[in-house]
């Protein structure tokens, strides 16, 4: 007896744990997979405690029951059990399942149903092309210009139109398109896509305008972008004057500044150009510390030159004898003698656990 006792208190026990993890699975139906476990452990103890009631109860000459009579005896069981929990009021698990299996069959939630700021939280996670298949089934929603309008500022930061009066007729949609067209005939042929953005409206036909859209947008292709900035020295100008290094260290100002305007792949013109104004610039950010430091724009220069190639020669699987840190500060003192010893190796650390600036 004091065994039988035993197993129907862990019986019970058990089956609160049952009934506890069924709730969550009606709730969450993913927990499953933490329910599994005890489902199993507590099926084993049923068998246990119910087979020993019924020896009890005259059938211990029989030992357990066959396999069909315990199944008539098990559901004879649950149907009891369901019935005391429909007086009790407890919870009726195969009316909870039913109920949730007849509002999975009515598919997706109608996002008209919702309010409108949930409705329109919702759909603003989704891209352009999504957002048009939204439209065939939720059309006033997924249509709404505020949506549109998002998805135009997320991807082309800057438009000229963007600061004018909307002409008649005009749709945040409609201008996504111009967009996403534009930039494609840009990708093809700068010279194309800026012309196209012009017959357009969507920009101004002013160097800052265009510098303003290249940064600010990240759908252009960079090498396109370079040879038209190598073209459109006015635009690059601009371009570099958007840049705000104040405050940052040399080499990771350098990796901005080169993430924005792509280096070229040889050195040549073009890479001087940018090396000499991203130096001007660079000083323009920082008067204090150029001043701490006793550095100038031609000191600058020649530190971002410096750097350059240290990140080739510890970055390049060709270069099998990497320079040192003694090396690296003897051979860039040499070359600008006012910097200080611990600010070049500084920058030799930098490169060294960051990597590359120009990558």
């Amino acid at each position: 007896m004091r065994h039988v006792n035993s197993d129907k208190r862990m019986l019970r026990v058990d089956l609160s744990y049952c009934r506890e993890r069924w709730i969550t699975f009606l709730m969450e139906p993913y927990s499953i997979l933490a329910f599994l476990p005890g489902l199993q452990m507590g099926q084993g103890l049923w068998r246990v405690a119910r087979n020993q009631q019924l020896q009890q109860e005259g059938y211990g000459e029989q030992g357990y029951l066959s396999r069909e009579q315990s199944r008539r005896v098990a559901a004879s069981n649950m149907s009891h059990t369901s019935h005391r929990k429909h007086v009790q009021g407890g919870i009726d698990i195969y009316h909870l399942l039913k109920t949730r299996k007849s509002k999975e069959q009515e598919g997706f939630i109608n996002l008209e149903m919702l309010p409108p700021e949930l409705s329109f939280t919702i759909l603003s996670y989704l891209n352009a092309t999504d957002l048009c298949l939204a439209s065939c089934v939720w059309q006033d929603l997924a249509n709404d210009e505020l949506l549109w309008q998002g998805l135009c500022k997320s991807t082309w930061g800057h438009c000229s139109i963007y600061n004018k009066n909307p002409p008649l007729g005009f749709s945040f949609r409609k201008l996504y398109m111009q967009l996403d067209e534009g930039s494609l005939t840009f990708n093809a042929n700068p010279d194309e896509g800026v012309n196209y953005f012009m017959s357009k409206g969507i920009l101004d036909d002013s160097p800052k305008e265009i510098a303003k859209f290249i940064f600010c947008t990240r759908t252009l292709n960079w090498k396109k972008l370079r040879i038209y900035l190598d073209e459109r020295r006015d635009v690059l100008d601009d371009l570099v004057t958007l840049h705000n290094f104040r405050n940052q260290f040399l080499p990771n100002a350098l990796r901005e500044f080169f993430r924005h305007i792509h280096a070229p792949e040889e050195r040549g013109e073009y890479l001087e150009t940018l090396i000499t104004k991203f130096s001007h610039r660079f000083c323009a950010c920082n008067p204090d510390l150029m001043r701490e430091l006793g550095l100038s724009p031609d000191a600058v220069y020649v530190l971002c030159y410096s750097l350059i190639l240290l990140s080739i020669d510890l970055t390049s699987p060709h270069v099998k004898n990497k320079m040192s840190k003694r090396e690296f500060i003897r051979n860039t003192r040499r070359a600008a003698q006012n910097i200080s010893e611990d600010f070049v190796g500084h920058l030799y650390d930098n490169i060294y656990l960051i990597g590359h600036v120009a990558a």
